[in-house]
């Protein structure tokens, strides 16, 4: 593990955990809003690859209509590509949920992630105050939740990514 002070200041401006933490909550709140479930732990190591890096970001769907297996097929790189920055960012997620969970921004029990609630105004002020494209990743994330939900089972949603818990 890296200390955060000998981290790079582009690491640690862009992944710190307080943001990816946001990033993961909006996630865990789509997936709720889609179907009343939680967000499965292992299907939390794939928001921040599909939403940091722009280019998967801006080509991912605008509803949940288009399937993950449907968006798969139509861009051939985004599955290797997720994978590979699944594995590169976990570490990333890891700090985000450990964060998360010891500020009471998620709940973590039982394989199962839960944006916890009280939060919401707080994150709500921080994304008015922030930049356009910190609030589109917020978006991104909530719908990223809301898609896996619709996709089904998180061994699903693996599997159709390519990767392995």
């Amino acid at each position: 593990m890296t200390w955060w002070k000998d981290r790079s200041p582009e690491e640690r401006t862009l992944l710190n955990p307080g943001y990816c933490a946001n990033l993961l909550w909006h996630a865990a709140r789509g997936h709720v809003s889609y179907d009343g479930s939680a967000l499965a732990f292992e299907e939390a190591f794939l928001v921040l690859p599909l939403v940091l890096d722009r280019r998967i970001r801006e080509n991912l769907p605008r509803d949940t209509r288009t399937s993950l297996a449907t968006w798969l097929e139509g861009d051939t790189l985004a599955r290797g590509r997720v994978a590979l920055r699944a594995q590169l960012l976990a570490e990333f997620t890891k700090d985000a949920l450990m964060f998360g969970g010891i500020h009471g921004l998620l709940s973590i029990s039982e394989g199962k992630i839960v944006g916890v609630d009280t939060w919401r105004k707080a994150i709500r002020k921080s994304l008015r105050d922030s930049s356009e494209e910190v609030r589109e990743t917020a978006k991104r994330a909530e719908f990223v939740g809301k898609w896996f939900a619709h996709a089904g089972a998180a061994a699903t949603v693996l599997a159709l990514i390519g990767v392995r818990p």
